[in-house]
């Protein structure tokens, strides 16, 4: 009660205040490296650590700050910012304690895990980078930044850029597929929407790359695991979309979990200062991830103490949750173990950070609550997320053009996926509400009308193993486990199945079967829902699988079976109604896969840009041959390539050209190719450009991913599309580790996916 006396004293209320903020006009502050320096000279060495702390907000509720722990710390200045607080109000509260009762008043960064969306979600990261769309793309992170920061957040630990290319790993479902350079462009996409290349904007938000590095390739596909790589292959195929959100000026970088040359990333100078800082240029803060530095006392690297100086020492600024630099750098610097002068840089760096982002010229800036209620989950950012969703949709299989279903169809949804409206968002969703989140027989109901009867039955649970329901549907993302038998849930759905005249059949993973800690070593559909889908196969009815899914799945079965399939992820708030518009002809599906589908777990690893062997298999009809790189149990060749995705109507690629055989390395070349649309449907096209470099002084992949553009076609249209090629387009890092690009022959694959036929070639000369 006295805390609240000496608030009403001063003229402000808790929850009052940004109404009188809005008549405050700015502090007028001193540029920043002058401002940074003067106020640094003025901190205590407790002070400096404590920019370094990023605690959770803890037992922080809406009128109770003042009383809770963290409120201590953060009052004695022990606190540089808060992750996973949420609200306009809570936030306001505990800035008021930073500003207000700590002896600098250094106001606080608030960080969250926005991830694909705040309380408007999109498609998980995976299902949107399907839609190859960069626009679309960036004004999703746009969207999610101006509905967070409406909220008081200031900070995201987004984008994710991790290439994988093993899809046991449940984060597989965070990033953006297997390949370095599509990985790249979403990469600046993501970390342009967030920033908008201004964070002086009250509406943008810092944006925090990660996981810096190589987190996507860990043995086993196992979470948290090993990772052992040649430094040639780090640069070339995982180091280039993190380097690319540096390019584009993220502001922070996050280290991941796993170790680096034998040395966890958390600890690694190598790559936290010589690959980062010297050779790409950083100039924001690392932070760790949750408990990184903590962890690697288990990694075997020293207790406490020896892991936070490591840290430091690596070039790590913000330690989060860990309390490692709070609790050991006063005593590390007594022992010659850090510098004063690391410890400064790092804190430096944080308050640079909050100077760019406007917080001492107004600590209050995100704390404006009349944004909060007009700009979060409008209706007009749901019907952009909508549009968005829609576009990350991959169709798989369409047998006879079975899609788009007849909008008269009696439907029969069923499948455990079909009534999930928790699940809908996906994994890493921390914001959404998901009492709104649509779900698919909702946004069926809702594109129908009147114009159709659509049917429900749930059909069978996730699968037949109640425990591990509950590992795949945690943090509120329920499936309803329905407890009656799986006879009388087959009976049900059996029933309306006979009523009707088409069957979309919902199943696949839960929200939660991908994400962190999410590894599997069975890549199928679970078992309860491929016997319900045999059984539904059998009533002669045609089915069409909506496919739910954070991963490339094993689909072999399904595709011999059933006539279509629809892959939709986990397509966000809107997914109800974004499936239902494309199941119904409302949008033409244009998504494209970002990673390879397997046609069984023992082919991963599994990815397109390979290279070749000194034995590779020269039958392309997948035939076994001996002492040849094949298996003897599988084909070689996945079931779903990278690239692929089919569209309600046909495309056309013909007149592909080259604008000359020789290119120096000054020359740009144009390759152009002809796209016509011959189908019955107006539709989208991402047109793919693949390069092969013949001959190098280090083995080089068959092809690899160098351009592409998402066109839109009416039907009937001829479009000719132009790619330019240069010697940029041309470079890899030799095993000097210089980016070079070589004299030589060089192949052009244009197509509709990694199979591309179609091809020109050219020599580079010098």
């Amino acid at each position: 009660m006295k805390n609240a006396s000496l608030i009403v004293l001063l003229g402000f209320s808790i929850f009052g205040y940004s109404q009188k903020k809005q008549t405050v006009k700015k502090t007028k502050i001193k540029p920043k490296t002058e401002f940074v320096a003067e106020l640094m000279a003025k901190m205590t060495l407790d002070e400096k650590i404590g920019q370094l702390n990023l605690p959770t907000s803890g037992d922080i509720t809406t009128g109770q700050a003042n009383s809770s722990n963290v409120a201590k710390n953060i009052e004695e200045g022990k606190v540089g910012g808060l992750f996973n607080i949420k609200s306009v109000k809570k936030i306001k509260e505990v800035q008021k304690i930073a500003v207000e009762k700590s002896r600098l008043k250094i106001p606080l960064l608030f960080g969250m895990d926005v991830i694909h969306g705040y309380e408007t979600t999109f498609p998980i990261p995976l299902g949107l980078s399907c839609s190859w769309d960069m626009k679309l793309i960036e004004r999703s992170a746009q969207i999610a930044g101006q509905e967070a920061s409406a909220d008081g957040i200031n900070w995201t630990f987004s984008p994710m850029v991790d290439v994988s290319r093993d899809p046991r790993w449940g984060r597989v479902s965070e990033g953006s597929g297997e390949d370095p350079f599509l990985g790249s462009q979403i990469a600046k996409a993501m970390v342009n929407g967030y920033q908008q290349q201004d964070l002086s904007k009250n509406n943008t938000i810092l944006s925090c790359v990660k996981h810096f590095a190589l987190y996507g390739a860990p043995e086993a596909g196992r979470d948290y695991n090993t990772v052992d790589m040649s430094r040639i292959r780090m640069y070339n195929e995982y180091f280039p979309p993190y380097k690319a959100a540096v390019d584009a000026g993220v502001g922070s970088v996050m280290a991941s979990f796993n170790e680096v040359d034998g040395i966890p990333a958390t600890g690694n100078k190598w790559l936290m200062t010589d690959v980062l800082r010297k050779q790409w240029g950083f100039k924001g803060f690392v932070v760790t991830d949750y408990t990184g530095i903590n962890e690697m006392v288990d990694h075997g690297m020293g207790d406490l103490q020896t892991v936070s100086a490591l840290a430091l020492n690596a070039g790590v600024e913000m330690d989060m949750v860990g309390e490692g630099f709070l609790t050991t750098l006063k005593k590390s610097l007594g022992d010659n173990k850090v510098s004063m002068g690391q410890i400064d840089n790092a804190v430096r760096l944080i308050l640079e950070a909050k100077y760019d982002l406007g917080l001492f010229e107004d600590p209050y800036k995100y704390c404006d609550e009349k944004r909060a209620k007009t700009e979060i989950f409008t209706n007009s950012n749901r019907a952009e997320a909508r549009k968005i969703s829609a576009q990350s949709l991959v169709l798989l299989k369409n047998d006879d053009q079975l899609l788009p279903l007849k909008k008269s169809a009696t439907v029969a949804v069923i499948g455990p996926l079909a009534d999930a409206k928790e699940n809908m968002a996906g994994t890493w969703s921390v914001a959404t509400n998901m009492n709104n989140s649509i779900s698919l027989v909702a946004g069926i109901k809702e594109v129908l009308g009147n114009t159709s009867k659509v049917l429900y039955a749930k059909g069978s649970n996730l699968d037949y193993d109640v425990t591990f329901e509950e590992k795949a549907t945690m943090f509120g993302k329920t499936l309803h486990r329905d407890n009656r038998t799986k006879e009388e849930l087959l009976a049900e759905a059996l029933k309306i199945a006979n009523q009707s005249d088409v069957i979309v059949a919902a199943l696949g993973e839960s929200a939660e079967m991908s994400g962190e800690s999410s590894s599997r070593t069975n890549l199928e559909i679970p078992q309860a829902q491929k016997d319900l889908l045999k059984e539904l196969i059998k009533t002669g009815k045609p089915v069409v699988l909506v496919l739910f899914t954070g991963r490339p799945l094993v689909l072999v079965e399904e595709n011999e079976t059933v006539p279509a399939i629809l892959n939709t992820w986990f397509a966000g708030s809107e997914a109800g109604y974004a499936i239902a518009d494309v199941l119904f002809g409302n949008e033409n599906p244009s998504g494209k896969l970002t990673a390879t589908f397997p046609r069984n777990v023992g082919q991963v690893p599994i990815y397109y840009n390979q290279k070749n062997t000194g034995r590779p298999l020269m039958n392309k009809e997948g035939k076994f041959e001996k002492f040849r790189s094949n298996f003897i149990d599988e084909r070689n060749e996945p079931l779903f390539a990278f690239g692929y995705g089919l569209s309600y109507t046909s495309f056309d690629y013909s007149n592909l050209k080259i604008s000359s055989d020789k290119m120096k390395f000054n020359d740009t070349l144009k390759v152009t190719v002809d796209v016509t649309n011959t189908g019955n449907y107006d539709g989208k096209e991402v047109v793919q450009l693949y390069i092969r470099d013949l001959i190098g002084s280090v083995t080089r992949p068959v092809r690899e991913l160098k351009g592409f553009q998402k066109i839109n076609l009416k039907k009937g249209e001829k479009q000719t599309v132009t790619f330019d090629i240069s010697v940029e387009d041309l470079k890899f890092y030799n095993s000097d580790l210089e980016f070079v690009a070589e004299p030589g022959a060089f192949q052009i694959f244009v197509g509709t996916d990694s199979n591309a036929d179609k091809n020109v070639s050219f020599e580079l000369i010098k």
